[in-house]
């Protein structure tokens, strides 16, 4: 499984969380040991946007693969 896939994959684990607060998220860019992802709708204006970052996508993408270091957002 390459890298993409794995970050694909993780994403598709958090995403149902956020479609049920009305957001969403996808991957713009892996440039290792960065992940890049645009959250959208009610994510983008959210005020807990770092905390879902964070805690909720930084760490199931890092636990997933051990070479990402931090996922930022992008707009």
């Amino acid at each position: 499984m390459t890298i993409e896939e794995k970050v694909l994959e993780a994403l598709a684990k958090v995403r149902p969380y956020l479609l049920e607060d009305g957001g969403d998220i996808s991957l713009v860019e892996i440039a290792l040991p960065v992940v890049k992802v645009r959250l959208h709708g009610a994510c983008e204006s959210c005020n807990m946007s770092y905390m879902t970052m964070k805690a909720g996508v930084e760490e199931v993408i890092r636990r997933s693969i051990p070479e990402v270091d931090s996922v930022i957002t992008v707009e």
